[in-house]
């Protein structure tokens, strides 16, 4: 999702069609919304599928390996409340990492280097969490992570462990997701095609 996100933005400026966008459209933060919403509704589309299937073969695959109410395991499914946060939130992951994508593709303009720098992002903090001594610095490394504090959102147990809360995991993205796409769009409104 992060590659399609900055190839919403990226492919034109490597065609030259940016020169006719802001013809068409002088406002380029209305230009940004329209490709930020688009982007999400393809993101959302392709994941709701994958959640829902994976979803229903836990249900099928997991009571076989023992996880079962008897061994003190609720049965896997969306009225559990757990479980849908869980989905709902693994729903947004994918669209909040695209729209960060999205911000940092229109703040450098190039396919490559915006690749390299959202994946960078994303796979720093992980690294830096495991190549520090000391348990507290790689704690709160992973709260400000986008994709350690993003991943949060799926735990299901040890939930008193975690560095944040799901939701405030999802939140810490959502802000990354958020200061991306307003250095974009002011980037995108002072600089020329």
């Amino acid at each position: 999702m992060a590659i399609v996100a900055v190839l919403a933005v990226s492919g034109e400026y490597g065609t030259g069609m940016i020169r006719t966008t802001p013809a068409a459209m002088p406002r380029r933060s209305t230009v940004l919304a329209g490709k930020a919403a688009v982007v999400t509704a393809v993101t959302l589309a392709a994941s709701t599928p994958a959640v829902l299937g994976s979803v229903l073969a836990g249900r099928l695959i997991l009571p076989g390996h023992g996880y079962t109410p008897a061994n003190g395991y609720p049965v896997l499914s969306l009225a559990n409340v757990t479980v849908l946060r869980a989905g709902a939130g693994t729903l947004l992951y994918p669209a909040l990492i695209a729209l960060l994508s999205l911000g940092v593709a229109a703040a450098v303009r190039d396919a490559a280097v915006a690749i390299e720098a959202v994946l960078g992002l994303l796979y720093l903090f992980p690294i830096l969490g495991q190549v520090v001594g000391s348990p507290g610095v790689a704690r709160h490394i992973q709260q400000i992570g986008p994709m350690t504090a993003g991943l949060q959102i799926q735990a299901s147990t040890g939930l008193r462990g975690l560095p944040l809360s799901p939701w405030a995991g999802l939140g810490v993205l959502a802000a990354w997701a958020g200061a991306a796409l307003l250095a974009g769009g002011l980037l995108l409104r002072l600089r020329d095609a």
